[in-house]
């Protein structure tokens, strides 16, 4: 039986790096009626993750995380063995925050750096590179009792991963109980030539969700089909984590990474309020 949703916010929207100044959100967040928040791991220890991870739990929440591969000299996919090996333990660093902090999922695109393209379509030599990479980071975050998800973006971002049926092809690669893809709504909105369609065909290989609107503004006020999405994903027995991505101007960098312009929704609470109640209720009615 398939139990009540998981919604979770990703606090991206506010802060890429969680301090005692965001604690409040979560009260917030928990008040708005989440489950979780999605914490971005791009700097800090394992213990001040800790920390984050108390504050989270002390506000009846439970969280995921989403790590990214700073740059070329941790590049998963990389000739050189000297960048493999910096990616998989910057993935580790990111397991071991994660733990920390008491989450349970890891998602993202960690197999590349973001806007890094080399003019060709990914080769056979680059995906196996990263998929040795993962499953020996995958092993990792077992022991860890955390999952990975690793992301296909859309090809203005990457160019290793771009569809769901390439990251399933990586997924099979890795071989791992607790490797997955995430299926996102906004990169498949773009990639896909039915992102619907694209579900039933990689649900085994799915373990995390991002809900993100065609303009990454509210959920709801654009035009993802989020009814037949989500009856997609329920009919295929997903239960795990739904966890709501928007992006604003208020952080430069997120901003310039995003290209992110122009405001796509009138405030913050809009997001998270209208965000969750809309997707609880298209949830409900997507009932199997």
């Amino acid at each position: 039986m398939i139990r009540a949703v998981l919604l979770g916010f990703n606090l991206l929207l506010w802060t890429p790096f969680v301090t005692e100044a965001e604690f409040p959100l979560f009260e917030r967040l928990k008040a708005a009626g989440y489950d979780g928040v999605e914490l971005p791991l791009f700097d800090g220890t394992p213990e001040h993750y800790r920390r984050v991870g108390e504050a989270v739990r002390a506000a009846g929440l439970r969280c995921t995380a989403v790590a990214i591969i700073p740059d070329e000299a941790r590049n998963c996919a990389s000739a050189g063995a000297a960048s493999r090996a910096a990616g998989l333990a910057h993935l580790r660093w990111a397991i071991d925050c994660l733990q920390a902090a008491g989450g349970e999922v890891l998602c993202g695109p960690f197999h590349q750096p973001l806007g890094v393209f080399s003019g060709a379509p990914p080769t056979g030599e680059e995906l196996a590179r990263v998929a040795e990479v993962h499953r020996a980071a995958a092993g990792h975050a077992a022991a860890a009792g955390i999952a990975l998800a690793v992301e296909p973006l859309n090809r203005f971002e990457c160019y290793l991963l771009n569809t769901m049926e390439a990251s399933a092809r990586l997924v099979e690669a890795v071989g791992r109980s607790n490797y997955g893809t995430l299926y996102d709504t906004f990169h498949t909105n773009i990639e896909e030539k039915d992102p619907v369609g694209v579900i039933a065909l990689s649900i085994g290989h799915i373990n995390h969700v991002h809900l993100s609107e065609n303009d990454r503004g509210t959920p709801g006020k654009g035009h993802i089909p989020w009814g037949p999405t989500l009856t997609a994903l329920r009919a295929g027995g997903y239960d795990g984590w739904y966890v709501i991505e928007a992006f604003g101007r208020a952080l430069p960098e997120i901003a310039a990474a995003t290209r992110v312009w122009r405001d796509f929704f009138p405030s913050e609470d809009e997001v998270v309020q209208f965000g969750h109640d809309f997707l609880r209720r298209q949830w409900k009615q997507a009932a199997p």
